[in-house]
């Protein structure tokens, strides 16, 4: 017996209605391009807008210590700051879009970034840079943090998710490839300031994009995500408004998935607490998160922060060791996409052990290569620390999504907070570590110990997780 047609449509429009719907005529023909695609573009654009940021501190951190005489505890101590408000930020930020919409947060995330970027110009007080690099732009960055990623392949995309999310969590590495070479440039001359005035205008550029074209799900725009169709036509069993929930497990309803902007969802502080009580039952989610801070410890914490500065130790000018951090940008793009097509084919669990090993391997050889000039060994940890520098992002936003659901977005953000509060604490302890000791070589060792306990962590990620684990979905 045939469904009867919830839209009110007469049975022989269906087929015509389902085409416009999908962005496909009745013959299978693509006649447009899919909205998700353009969401997703604008999507790369706002994140390369607010990654202005994160190249920021390891080339301003000199300057600012010639200028006011800071040590590099205080300045790591704003960094700090920053990556906490970040990674906190995190699941709230996930369902504040849900609640309110991804176009209005992520609009408010841009301006933040660009008010505690302008307004760094007028400091001249320890104090003030805690407030500017650490609560305006932490809390801006925060909320467009990868989460905003997951969130995004989630919501608009059925299909290719893992590669969306590499394309996407690329654009960070992006922000700090277009962005870097500049910021250095500028910090040499006219100074520091003329690279904050940057900043905040490559976060305020992307605003207009934001709000003409970052659309909040696929329902205001008349279509269902990218692949739903195909989904369907594949699982009978799953009706079309079921694949349109995107993180659903097949027949589930699609009232148990918060739809972005929809308002109907509950307080985004409530649910991002409710979802943090039901993942901590679950032993992956610890899992996840412990990775996920030693990941964030041996990027944004210690190579993001202080690779320029140990640089500078060794006698290497600070525009050179800026041009391979944007050398590790371009592997970056690279490694995190592949990451992503490879996240969609193979075991995600084994791919993040991998990960995590490599790095531990490269941060291990670190004191050896660091010198006044460029060698060719440094050339190579440069590419292999770049294809692997957010390569890990794709495997664990689908290992979310597979064992939280649809919570799995809001989830992610919770693991991310840990790689944030991992980043801080291993941004101010190198910087500690510098003040104490006048180098750098502890830090470079202890990450490279830290990254072998994670990769551990990762492989023994039980399988049956989803089975032996459930988690209910409200």
């Amino acid at each position: 017996m045939t469904a009867p047609d919830v839209t009110g449509t007469p049975p022989e429009k269906t087929g015509s209605l389902a085409g416009s719907r999908t962005g496909k005529t009745p013959s299978g023909k693509n006649r447009r391009l899919h909205p998700a695609w353009i969401v997703a573009a604008v999507a790369f654009l706002a994140l390369v807008g607010a990654a202005g940021f994160r190249a920021a501190p390891g080339v301003l951190m000199v300057p600012l210590q010639e200028e006011f005489g800071w040590s590099t505890t205080v300045l790591s101590l704003a960094v700090s700051i920053n990556l906490v408000l970040f990674g906190l930020t995190a699941p709230f930020a996930a369902a504040l879009m849900e609640r309110f919409g991804i176009r209005k947060v992520t609009s408010l995330a841009l301006c933040l970034i660009g008010l505690g970027s302008a307004l760094t110009v007028f400091v001249n007080q320890s104090w003030q840079i805690l407030l500017t690099w650490g609560l305006l732009i932490g809390l801006g960055t925060g909320s467009m943090a990868l989460v905003f990623a997951a969130t995004i392949a989630n919501t608009w995309f059925a299909k290719s998710r893992g590669l969306v999310i590499g394309i996407l969590t690329a654009g960070s590495a992006a922000g700090q490839l277009v962005f870097l070479p500049f910021i250095a440039a500028l910090a040499q001359n006219p100074g520091w300031r003329g690279a904050s005035l940057l900043i905040a205008a490559g976060a305020l550029a992307v605003v207009p994009l934001v709000l003409r074209w970052l659309r909040n799900s696929p329902a205001d725009v008349g279509v269902l995500p990218y692949g739903a169709a195909e989904a369907a036509a594949e699982k009978p069993e799953t009706t079309a408004s079921d694949a349109g929930t995107t993180a659903a497990t097949p027949g589930k309803p699609a009232a148990a998935v918060a739809v972005p902007g929809a308002g109907d969802s509950p307080n985004a502080a409530i649910r991002a607490l409710q979802v943090l009580k039901r993942a901590s039952k679950v032993r992956t989610f610890w899992a996840l998160a412990a990775g996920f801070a030693i990941c964030g410890a041996t990027t944004n914490g210690l190579i993001g922060t202080h690779f320029i500065p140990s640089a500078h130790d060794h006698g290497m000018p600070e525009t050179t060791a800026a041009g391979l951090l944007a050398v590790v940008g371009i592997f970056d793009i690279v490694g995190t996409i592949a990451s992503g097509w490879l996240t969609d084919r193979f075991n995600p669990k084994v791919l993040l052990a991998v990960y995590y090993q490599f790095r531990g391997i490269g941060l291990l050889v670190l004191p050896l290569l660091l010198g006044s000039s460029v060698e060719p060994s440094m050339i190579i940890f440069v590419v292999v620390y770049g294809l692997d520098w957010v390569a890990t992002v794709p495997p664990t936003a689908a290992i979310c999504r597979s064992v939280f659901g649809a919570d799995g977005s809001v989830v992610f953000g919770w693991v991310f907070a840990a790689h944030q509060l991992g980043a801080a604490v291993a941004a101010l302890l190198a910087g500690f570590i510098r003040d104490a000791t006048g180098h750098y070589n502890y830090a470079w060792l202890g990450a490279a110990a830290m990254c072998t306990v994670a990769a551990v962590i990762s492989a023994t990620i039980r399988k049956d997780a989803v089975k032996k684990e459930p988690v209910a979905v409200t």
